[in-house]
């Protein structure tokens, strides 16, 4: 689209959210997600004076959905090996930034059958012969294509580690002309789960919102594997810097769903002899569902107990911060609170789902529980 008349036309007929983003863009630079005419206008402003001459493309973003990544190598046309794998946060956290599981454990079967059905009708459309990279939405079976991408992906290592098989080695086989065999075997027979978490530098970055989004901001990752599923989601989040809390729990949940999701976590916090404490709307909303929390005032509000005063005094242990919304006040009090937690050097998670699998992770495995196995005794069986 080449105009704000067209943008605002599609966005009546559409509805928010929508994602924006100049047409050329990398890595999701000056991409973003808006959610109502204000923040649309505010945001194709800024995507102009980054490309004048290019028109911005406007998409529906669908809440909710799964993120699906398959890598895989195909000699003319006919998949030979792919790695299938699926992000712990929802699509709209950019897959640079997303903390991958491999194989896949909350998929639905006819949802991992439709993604191998497209991919192989790509695959043979496009006559790929080497690596490449597909990235998927799911959402109630209904699986949809964000990109295909005719490389080698970062996970691509990662895919190898895990299933103990060079993908890389097999790609370049085919490059060459050498005509190798399909692997036997299939990553759904491997006894172990791997996961692929991001680490990021916020706190090298003098007043950077330390929050995820279509944009990419991790400078690192580490890969981890485990025998069970938060086995690996422990060893990775304790791989890229995190700590288990030892006491106090900061907890802002942000918009209904993401409270939602936290219910149980939450619970199991207090079972656990964790004390919680919490923003108002949060405190609320805890006590409301049996959760005893410990309310604190905004930022901004001149009152005690303040936020601030507990992570200046570094009385919180973890904080999870969810965004709600971009109005001012919660623009305002949400960055405070993210900003002070990075400055203190207290452990952060803005994504509920993510701060879901870490509580329940530590909550029922302790770190002596880790076991420290060689790469070798996880060979698939």
């Amino acid at each position: 689209m080449t105009t704000i008349e067209e943008i605002s036309e599609f966005a009546e007929k559409t509805g928010f959210p929508l994602l924006i983003r100049p047409s050329y863009v990398l890595s999701g630079a000056a991409m973003n997600i808006v959610s109502n005419s204000e923040e649309l206008h505010h945001f194709l402003t800024l995507a102009t004076k980054v490309s004048k001459q290019y028109p911005v493309v406007v998409t529906e973003f669908i809440e909710e959905a799964k993120e699906i990544e398959i890598d895989a190598v195909a000699s003319g046309g006919e998949i030979l090996a792919y790695a299938l794998s699926e992000h712990i946060e929802f699509a709209g956290v950019h897959s640079g930034d997303a903390t991958m599981v491999m194989p896949p454990q909350k998929l639905y079967f006819e949802t991992i059958r439709r993604v191998k059905r497209i991919s192989k009708a790509i695959a043979r459309e496009l006559n790929i012969s080497g690596p490449f990279n597909m990235q998927l939405l799911a959402r109630d079976n209904q699986v949809k294509v964000i990109e295909c991408n005719l490389r080698a992906s970062r996970s691509f290592p990662f895919a190898s580690k895990v299933l103990h098989y060079n993908l890389i080695e097999l790609a370049t086989k085919v490059m060459l002309g050498k005509n190798p065999e399909k692997p036997s075997g299939s990553m759904f027979e491997i006894d172990h789960i791997g996961i692929k978490a991001p680490q990021f530098s916020f706190s090298r970055l003098a007043k950077a919102d330390p929050v995820l989004g279509v944009e990419m901001s991790s400078t690192g990752e580490a890969g981890c594997i485990g025998d069970s599923y938060y086995e690996a989601v422990l060893k990775a989040m304790l791989s890229v810097g995190y700590t288990v809390p030892k006491k106090n729990i900061l907890l802002s949940t942000g918009p209904m769903r993401s409270k939602v999701e936290l219910i149980k976590s939450c619970k199991m916090l207090v079972d656990k002899g964790y004390q919680l404490f919490a923003t108002k709307g949060t405190a609320n909303f805890l006590d409301l569902n049996g959760i005893p929390a410990t309310a604190l005032h905004w930022p901004d509000e001149d009152a005690r107990p303040n936020v601030l005063d507990y992570l200046r005094s570094k009385l919180i242990d973890l904080v999870i911060n969810i965004p709600k919304d971009h109005t001012r006040n919660e623009l305002f009090n949400d960055y405070t609170i993210r900003r002070n937690a990075i400055d203190c050097n207290i452990p952060l998670i803005t994504n509920a789902r993510l701060a879901s699998a870490f509580i329940y992770s530590f909550c029922l495995l302790n770190p002596s529980d880790l076991k420290i196995k060689s790469w070798d005794e996880y060979r698939p069986s």
